[in-house]
């Protein structure tokens, strides 16, 4: 059960007929946070490739796609190789956004996908064990991988954890909310 709270702050429609409408979250929202929580964790567990986008140095966009995992307290993690160059992007910006989707949808038919917006560091120390852990739960064959490299002394591991903390969720589940239907809510810890 993922332990973060998900404060809703606006949901946008987009019709092609009519400019989009901006509704700040009410009160009472239109949508509970159990069903925004539920439509994440589906969209989640569904889907094992996130794509990555993140800032050059030259305020460049750069983008990457990655396996990922996450935690209950909802905290991303991926393995990657530092000298890549998201991960160089990331040592002197730490700002990242995340997209998981399933880009086998067919057009027209309801469209489902999420946007996490937050930050990212190398994990390290236990943050580091943790990561290995919850990513090896997702991904058995991880520890086969990691086992096999280290017997061969020839190709040193040099792969890292990164860890990301979304800070905002863009929420896209037509099935659940309606068509053009985009819930953006901030993400909390309790």
């Amino acid at each position: 059960m993922m332990r973060v709270r998900f404060v809703i702050k606006s949901v946008t429609t987009i019709s092609p007929r009519r400019a989009p409408t901006v509704v700040p979250s009410p009160k009472e929202p239109r949508f509970s946070e159990s069903r925004v929580r539920r439509s994440i964790l589906r969209i989640l567990n569904a889907n094992v490739l996130c794509s990555i986008a993140t800032v050059t140095r030259g305020n460049r966009a750069h983008i990457s796609h990655v396996y990922f995992s996450y935690s209950e307290d909802l905290e991303f993690y991926f393995l990657s190789d530092p000298r890549s160059l998201h991960c160089r992007n990331l040592t002197t910006n730490p700002s990242m956004a995340v997209t998981v989707f399933n880009s086998s949808q067919p057009w027209g038919s309801p469209g489902r996908g999420v946007q996490f917006f937050g930050t990212c560091v190398e994990a390290r120390g236990l943050q580091a064990t943790k990561a290995e852990h919850v990513y090896g739960k997702r991904f058995p064959k991880y520890y086969k991988y990691r086992s096999d490299l280290a017997k061969d002394s020839d190709r040193p591991f040099r792969w890292r954890f990164y860890r990301f903390i979304p800070r905002k969720v863009k929420l896209f589940d037509e099935g659940e909310f309606g068509g053009g239907v985009f819930v953006v809510a901030a993400v909390r810890k309790p």
